[in-house]
């Protein structure tokens, strides 16, 4: 019975990771995720990389293959997971809006660069961010910044959209904020499915962007061509 019941269980845990579900709203971090300094986790990662390529067959000596714990390591802390780390969240400076610009803002095609939190592969597309000031604004950078720093964490793209979205809506102090990431994953184009076409679309609308009109308008936007 109870080896019956833990091949459910794996099965079950393999469903939502397959099916690429979250089970939660936030990102699910231990207590203890920041006891350990970037630098011990970077030497800890490393041995545990060093053992899954051994365990592959990989020659460890060979000068191509030699650094590859460390610079994954490093590339996991530094880098592509670096989110996880709430000393790297963008500091949230607004200014007053002083020439009372009172139409929806909107910063579209910004680059995503995330990681299915199911398989570890790359989700890469475009996030596009709008809000409506009540009397604050934040730089345009703001909006890349927010979204770079929740991308940069294990993820599925239905919570990365709404952390987005939630994040902007407490620095400017209204739920007048939307947010539609368009993008691929490649944990549906490179395995499983393997189908390289297709594309993942999900959205977050809050405050006024959920009245039908405001929420045309802010899509209509979004298809706007920008040549250069």
């Amino acid at each position: 019975m109870k080896m019956n019941f833990e091949n459910e269980e794996l099965k079950a845990i393999d469903e939502i990771g397959d099916n690429h579900h979250s089970t939660s709203a936030e990102t699910p971090l231990r207590d203890d995720a920041f006891k350990l300094s970037d630098s011990e986790k970077i030497e800890l990662i490393k041995e545990d990389v060093a053992r899954i390529m051994q365990t592959l067959g990989l020659d460890l000596t060979d000068d191509s293959l030699k650094g590859t714990p460390n610079r994954v390591a490093k590339m996991f802390v530094n880098e592509i997971f670096g989110g996880l780390n709430p000393a790297r969240k963008p500091k949230a400076s607004t200014f007053d809006n002083n020439y009372k610009y009172g139409e929806m803002l909107v910063e579209k095609n910004i680059t995503v660069y995330s990681t299915c939190e199911h398989h570890l592969l790359p989700i890469v597309g475009r996030a596009h961010v709008a809000y409506i000031s009540n009397g604050s604004v934040v730089g345009l950078s703001k909006m890349n910044r927010v979204v770079d720093y929740y991308a940069k964490r294990p993820q599925v793209q239905e919570r990365l959209t709404m952390q987005v979205v939630q994040e902007l809506q407490k620095v400017l102090g209204t739920q007048d904020v939307a947010c539609v990431i368009d993008a691929k994953h490649l944990c549906v184009n490179s395995r499983g499915i393997r189908d390289i076409e297709s594309s993942t679309v999900t959205s977050e609308f809050g405050g006024k962007f959920k009245e039908e009109a405001v929420r045309r308008e802010f899509l209509d936007y979004i298809k706007l061509d920008t040549p250069f």
